[in-house]
């Protein structure tokens, strides 16, 4: 572990995601899920001509942002009503997060029993009960924590997820406590590839398993969740699917590679997008041809809509659209840094009186 002063100093230059606020929202709340031992809120959103045995996406917010802001972000409504799949956006309270972020690093909320973990999937259940949704192709992401609440979901309810997409987020299991997920935001101490996939191996117990495919977002001018983070959950992953350090395949775009690993059947199994010049936040592309999403605070204008990949790459969509990534030879510099910065910080003060407290120097 770091010295708590040099974690501390660090603490003082993080940015979190910044929410939009009183802003109209397309969701709907979610009541009566379950017991709820998170102590989670819900929304969701059904598109008007949902059919019985549509697909589900969960969506994950980061941290001091609401379902409804990151749904206005990122576009994930407006796709689902073009391509007719429900969504699920379990948001964070206060309560237990003064950022609302996930507590992706807390042991009671990241095992598949009890806590935030349980919660989402009591979510997931009622779901897929209530609006005959298809069982089999539950998906899950998310950004920042919610990327890595997206990859305690993929580790603890396989069972449950056919595929996720982590995009700014951190590898399960990885720390336990907030000074450990600072040290593991930064890129410091993490456990080995083998080592963090015994640990998703574990997560779920003995219940019938199948192996999620995981896709991996990051963009490498990112200072709040260093890159390392992104190589390091594809490690994991990789180890979990027994697939080697070299990719099957490579493709890439003006500012944007794709690295992809496939399994036996021919999978992508693994997929590892970098956007080169992006810091922390959402890729996506309002001038594009479908003008998915809205740009703001880590809603990042690099004219390239993950949410329109992701869904493609889980098989969302009831004919091409044309907006798909093309494969390019050629790598160009990155839009300009005043459409990819990360904005400033937010609770600083509060997140430093909380490390403070969780190191027992404050009461």
């Amino acid at each position: 572990m770091r010295r708590i002063s040099d974690t501390l100093a660090r603490m003082a230059a993080y940015s979190y995601p910044t929410n939009t606020p009183d802003m109209p929202s397309r969701l709907t709340p979610l009541a009566d899920f379950g017991s709820d031992p998170g102590a989670l809120g819900a929304y969701c959103y059904l598109p008007p001509d949902l059919r019985p045995h549509a697909p589900l996406v969960v969506v994950l917010h980061g941290c001091t942002q609401t379902a409804a802001g990151y749904d206005q972000g990122s576009g994930w409504s407006a796709l689902a009503d073009r391509e007719g799949f429900a969504l699920l956006y379990p948001e964070q309270r206060r309560a237990n997060n003064m950022n609302l972020c996930f507590n992706w690093f807390e042991r009671s909320d990241i095992a598949r029993s009890g806590g935030e973990a349980q919660s989402i999937a009591q979510m997931v259940e009622t779901m897929i009960a209530t609006h005959q949704l298809d069982r089999n192709r539950v998906f899950v992401t998310g950004l920042s924590a919610g990327g890595a609440m997206a990859a305690v979901m993929l580790a603890t309810y396989p069972d449950l997820f056919a595929a996720g997409a982590i995009i700014g987020g951190l590898p399960y299991g990885g720390a336990t406590g907030m000074l450990q997920a600072l040290d593991r935001m930064r890129g410091h101490g993490a456990a080995s590839a083998t080592d963090a996939a015994d640990a998703v191996r574990d997560a779920a117990g003995q219940v019938p398993r199948r192996l999620p495919a995981v896709s991996i977002w990051q963009g490498d001018a990112d200072r709040t969740v260093v890159p390392l983070n992104a190589d390091q959950l594809a490690g994991q992953w990789r180890a979990v699917h027994g697939l080697p350090a070299a990719p099957s395949e490579t493709r890439g775009g003006p500012n944007w590679e794709q690295r992809v690993w496939r399994d036996a059947t021919g999978r992508a199994a693994v997929e590892q997008w970098t956007v080169a010049g992006m810091g922390h936040g959402v890729p996506i592309d309002p001038a594009g041809p479908e003008g998915l999403g809205e740009a703001g605070p880590y809603m990042l204008d690099v004219g390239l809509s993950s949410s329109r990949a992701i869904a493609e790459s889980w098989g969302l969509h009831r004919a091409s659209s044309g907006a798909k990534p093309k494969p390019r030879p050629d790598r160009t510099t990155a839009r300009p840094a005043s459409d990819r910065a990360e904005d400033p910080a937010n609770g600083v003060q509060a997140v430093i009186a909380r490390a403070l407290r969780a190191a027992g120097l404050l009461h």
